[in-house]
């Protein structure tokens, strides 16, 4: 199985079509139809159909394709590594991060990296809970920065604790709900739950922990604007990181209810998977997370003490 066709039949199913693909592949249509076909006999099976609106993969297609791409990319990984080893630091970087980390650490963390190593290209997507860890376990993403879930694989994945953090509960400015003293006078208020879907979030951790059932879901968010854009508008209690819940952005909508259980405390830190660990691409992202985290640290000390 060559790697030139594997990469055929990863382009026209992302492409959608075998002239797209063929144009991806800077080959002629005839040529990629030929590389496709050749995969076909190989594996003695059908990997593409054609339908009105271009071509779609079977299900031995969708297989071999989902396997294509992660070879592809530890190929590519490979060749970054070894250049990097040799001290040529080349090659790219992608970091998935929640909202705190995006706004307190990432921008000191890329222009210092940046700077340091402007040859390697950063891409950073923002998560609002732990559903980046299933995109670092299948590799699309290679630093995942948030909040350290409980009960990791030690021998799957490497953790760098990095700040500490409290998520408040918050409301409106103005809303009733702001003169609650314990947790248990919101478990009938509408919450507002970050992550993929309502069994995720730090809401359902935080009552959980104090023994109380999750409380309804008033909506389910993977974006802080939305989350902070139905708080501060409307009847609904959200969690937010103190940092952001404090901000001037967010602090003229916003009321931290004061509960006698307090905030939800929560250790932010970088995780990557233990077979990434030694890539020097890696280790030095990782070294200037400790490094903004480390100045973030020393501000926050030095406005305390003023």
């Amino acid at each position: 199985m060559k790697l030139t066709t594997l990469r055929a039949l990863i382009a026209t199913i992302e492409e959608g079509s075998l002239r797209s693909g063929a144009k991806r592949m800077q080959v002629s249509q005839p040529a990629l139809t030929k590389m496709v076909r050749e995969l076909e006999l190989e594996l003695a099976t059908t990997l593409l159909v054609r339908t009105s609106k271009g071509v779609l993969p079977t299900a031995q297609g969708k297989v071999l394709y989902e396997r294509a791409q992660a070879a592809c990319k530890e190929l590519g990984t490979a060749v970054h590594e070894i250049n990097q080893l040799g001290g040529k630091m080349v090659g790219h970087l992608h970091i998935g991060a929640v909202p705190l980390a995006v706004m307190l650490l990432i921008p000191e963390t890329l222009r210092t990296f940046g700077r340091e190593f402007p040859d390697i290209q950063l891409r950073v997507s923002e998560e609002l809970y732990q559903a980046q860890m299933q995109r670092l376990r299948n590799g699309h993403v290679d630093i995942a920065v948030g909040g350290i879930p409980t009960g990791l694989s030690s021998g799957e994945f490497v953790v760098e604790p990095l700040l500490n953090t409290t998520m408040e509960v918050v409301v409106r400015k103005g809303s009733p709900l702001a003169q609650a003293t314990s947790l248990q006078q919101l478990t009938t208020a509408k919450w507002v739950y970050t992550g993929a879907s309502n069994d995720t979030g730090y809401a359902k951790l935080m009552f959980e922990s104090h023994g109380l059932p999750p409380p309804p879901v008033g909506a389910v968010v993977n974006s802080t604007l939305a989350l902070l854009s139905l708080v501060a508008t409307g009847d609904f209690v959200g969690l937010m990181p103190q940092q952001i819940a404090t901000h001037p952005m967010a602090a003229p909508f916003l009321s931290i209810v004061p509960l006698a259980e307090g905030g939800f405390p929560l250790v932010v830190g970088a995780i990557v998977r233990s077979d990434a660990v030694l890539s020097p691409t890696i280790r030095h992202c990782i070294a200037h997370l400790h490094r903004a985290a480390h100045q973030l640290s020393r501000q926050s000390s030095s406005t305390h003490f003023i």
